[in-house]
């Protein structure tokens, strides 16, 4: 069964155990065991990094590119469509991730800044519970809809050295879906670490890749490693290495939770991949099933069941809350 592009290939078994070698322009050498292949990429699980990433890391220029015009026109045209129609589960979302920043900051008036804000609901929904926000967002598509539907602080830029001056700082620094899409997600925490107040909070969501659902549709069920996706996803993470990455930038790792295993509905036979149609009525049952606990007001449930979903591997996304050590 032929369930991914042909151009990702597997590379468990034999090919795994060759490591593969390469020297960034900084002179790290990142050397690890092969774990899967594309047409000009190759994972390693880096000894140099303590995460597994793509080689050849592209560039910063070539990342620029993608991200400032490409992404949403040309990888995800839906996006923006689909974010929207989802609104009132994505509001129920960012009000409970809200609500856990802050319970770890005694503060009645709170500053936030999102990195890679998209189209705004999260910044939309802080603000509506009372914080100071902004954003910074590299894609036109997404920095426009977010000005102009509502009428957020949105910079239209990389978050760089040179660019993070003008910001000031911040109580809490939100990273959803950033650190895969860098070539050093190392450097992007030191320089958020530097934007925080005093004991500021870091919240950051990355995809769970290389989970155990997914090694067992890969080695069992003939699937192809399909979340593998550069240039995209450069680096794929777990629990253990995500907070090994915020623990040496220095930070104090407070909360570690999963998303729904979305990966399920493969196991049961739904195979959504390459089908947007099947993933969208995947997705649809995962919101149902959420939003029958926030109507029961099972908040705490939920949160158990995916804590206890973090330390078993598993869950789509892993969603880690940081206190800045001194």
């Amino acid at each position: 069964m032929n369930t991914s592009p042909s151009s990702i290939q597997d590379a468990h078994g034999a090919e795994a155990r060759e490591p593969l070698s390469w020297s960034d322009p900084k002179g790290h050498v990142h050397q690890g065991p092969v774990l899967a292949r594309t047409d000009h990429f190759s994972v390693i699980d880096c000894a140099c990094c303590n995460y597994r990433h793509v080689l050849p890391l592209p560039s910063d220029e070539d990342l620029a590119t993608v991200y400032s015009h490409e992404y949403y026109s040309q990888e995800k045209p839906l996006y923006i469509e689909h974010y929207l129609q989802d609104k009132d589960w994505w509001d129920e979302v960012y009000t409970e991730r809200l609500e856990l920043l802050e319970q770890y900051l005694a503060k009645p008036q709170r500053t936030l800044l999102d990195v890679g804000s998209g189209p705004g609901l999260f910044l939309a929904k802080g603000r509506e519970r009372g914080w100071k926000v902004q954003g910074v967002e590299p894609s036109s598509q997404a920095a426009q809809y977010s000005r102009e539907s509502f009428g957020l602080d949105i910079h239209q830029m990389f978050l760089t050295e040179q660019t993070a001056q003008t910001l000031g700082h911040f109580d809490a620094i939100n990273l959803g879906e950033v650190l895969e899409h860098l070539p050093d997600p190392a450097a992007m925490l030191k320089l958020v670490r530097g934007r925080l107040n005093e004991q500021g909070l870091l919240c950051v969501i990355v995809p769970n890749d290389f989970n155990p659902f997914q090694n067992i549709l890969r080695d069992h069920a003939g699937f192809k490693p399909w979340w593998v996706a550069p240039p995209h996803h450069l680096n794929y993470f777990n629990a253990e290495s995500l907070a090994g990455l915020v623990q040496a930038a220095g930070f104090e790792v407070l909360h570690q939770e999963c998303t729904f295993p979305i990966d399920l509905f493969l196991m049961m036979g739904q195979n959504y991949v390459g089908n947007s149609v099947v993933g969208r009525q995947a997705h649809g049952q995962r919101m149902q099933f959420e939003r029958l606990l926030f109507k029961a007001g099972a908040g705490k449930l939920k949160r158990d069941l995916y804590q206890a979903l973090a330390r078993l591997g598993l869950g789509r996304e892993l969603v880690l809350i940081a206190r800045k050590c001194s």
